[in-house]
């Protein structure tokens, strides 16, 4: 197996590893934070957006990686954003938080895998017929916080700083909320 292979396998393990100990299996602590009644799971999930934002830079910087930034289309974007909030709604896993929690044995998850799997099976199958519908008409082409800011690591810091103030007044408002303590 070739390095890229082992390193996302060790990726993967890790970030299954941490999703686990954060609680994000958790169908219960997810509702718990989309209650905005716990922090926890919302905290991590701007955190691994920044640590990946800042590893990806610095891989980039290295030579190591390469991002491919895909066009943007608004209406298939808001369709695919209000599929998978339903889909987070019913079931209360993401889709990488599914594939952790069926690998513990929750069989709500092993059933949300399935229903996702056959979701990507129809999607597959109809991909042909929804790109031109969807996708083509509403393209408004790349859209980066590269293009805004001038270069990556500026782009890096801005999302850092925003991120790093969501995770602050997470803490803050929802901690005020509850006492800090989980119910």
């Amino acid at each position: 197996m070739g390095s890229e292979i082992w390193l996302g396998l060790f990726s993967g393990i890790a970030f299954g590893f941490v999703i686990q100990r954060v609680g994000a299996t958790s169908a219960d602590k997810m509702a718990r934070a989309h209650l905005m009644i716990e922090g926890d799971i919302p905290k991590f999930m701007l955190m691994a957006v920044i640590l990946s934002a800042i590893g990806l830079l610095g891989l980039e910087t290295a030579g190591v990686a390469n991002t491919r930034v895909l066009p943007t289309s608004l209406v298939a974007t808001g369709v695919a954003g209000i599929l998978f909030g339903i889909g987070w709604g019913f079931c209360g896993y993401c889709p990488g938080t599914t594939w952790a929690a069926a690998g513990e044995g929750r069989m709500d998850a092993v059933f949300a895998l399935i229903g996702g799997l056959a979701g990507t099976a129809v999607f597959a199958h109809l991909h042909e017929y929804l790109i031109p519908l969807l996708y083509d008409p509403f393209n408004v082409g790349q859209i980066t916080l590269v293009d805004w800011t001038g270069n990556r690591p500026a782009a890096v810091m801005l999302l850092v700083l925003i991120f790093g103030l969501c995770i602050g007044a997470i803490h803050l408002l929802w901690k005020g909320k509850n006492g800090g303590q989980a119910q």
